[in-house]
């Protein structure tokens, strides 16, 4: 090697140990710097999914009762008209509050029960906590359609005396939900230890003391974001309910909006429903989002030990 050929490879070097620098002197051994295809691939897949939804937002405004035509701004589908709105329309009015009743009713009764779970599998040695909590894990692979006719018939066969209704929705929602707090629970567990309920037995506080006054609060993350995840959920949930309603009154907004819409022309006020039920879920999102974030100001989560977890690998 001659000398230019030394000054030559020095200079590369130095220029590819600047910022930038190997970008500069190499540019064809970094394809995916700019990844036209992949950017607009995912600008077409945001408009194919958002704009029919900004549509059937848009006319759901619409003072006419075409759904292709606009004829002007109006609220005349939420509250405006005497007789058709969502606010007048007693079928549609029972399916809001259907929906909130559920939602309400299964999120009180899955959170605890998911976080009793969720500590008796964490503080449960052996080979019966992991059956358990696989369990947990399987009924996100189930499909909800496969469960939503088993809990029909256990309604129908095994317990008659549960009459399909908001009883048995409330009962098939809370069994489908209750994995939700538990799997987040149980990762909230791993991730914040037991050095701090043994600091508290350490100062003389009985078990109960521990639970209430340490591990609770700091369980509080969780509890908040597993709330939020299954009153969202429910709110648009579609199988379960709609096999295990068996009348109008009972009928949330979700099968309500099929029902009317499915083979037909549902109208304007069917557009107001469900821009009604986009806004409910949009809010719960928001409101459990700025929740989390202020109630875990400044802690850092173990995201390995999280996967731990839920994969059943690790219960501390």
């Amino acid at each position: 090697m001659t000398a230019a050929d030394a000054t030559t490879n020095a200079t590369r070097a130095a220029t590819a140990a600047r910022p930038g620098g190997a970008a500069r002197l190499l540019p064809w051994r970094n394809p995916w710097r700019r990844p036209w295809l992949l950017e607009g691939f995912t600008w077409l897949y945001l408009i194919w999914s958002l704009v029919p939804i900004g549509l059937a937002v848009l006319f759901s405004f619409n003072n006419g009762k075409s759904q292709a035509v606009w004829q002007g701004f109006s609220w005349r589908w939420y509250f405006t008209d005497p007789v058709n709105s969502v606010l007048h329309n007693p079928a549609l009015h029972a399916a809001v509050t259907q929906t909130l009743r559920l939602s309400v009713y299964t999120t009180i009764i899955a959170v605890p029960l998911g976080v009793a779970f969720a500590l008796g599998i964490n503080r449960w040695h052996g080979y019966t906590p992991s059956t358990f909590n696989f369990v947990m894990i399987l009924s996100f692979v189930v499909p909800e359609l496969i469960f939503g006719v088993a809990m029909f018939f256990v309604f129908t066969v095994l317990f008659g005396f549960v009459h399909l209704g908001t009883l048995a929705e409330t009962l098939g929602l809370v069994t489908w939900n209750v994995s939700w707090p538990a799997i987040i629970v149980q990762a909230r567990l791993v991730t914040i230890g037991r050095q701090y309920e043994e600091a508290a037995a350490d100062l003389g506080a009985t078990q109960f003391q521990a639970i209430r006054r340490v591990l609770l609060p700091l369980l509080s993350p969780a509890i908040f974001a597993s709330a939020v995840l299954v009153f969202s959920s429910v709110i648009d949930d579609f199988v379960i309910v709609d096999l295990l309603s068996s009348n109008a009154g009972n009928t949330p907004m979700s099968v309500y909006i099929y029902s009317q819409q499915h083979g037909g022309n549902g109208g304007p006020a069917l557009n107001a429903l469900g821009t009604i039920m986009l806004a409910m879920s949009l809010v719960i999102v928001v409101i459990g989002y700025i929740g989390y974030r202020l109630m875990t100001r400044g802690e850092r989560g173990d995201a390995k030990q999280a996967l731990a977890t839920i994969a059943g690998a690790d219960y501390g």
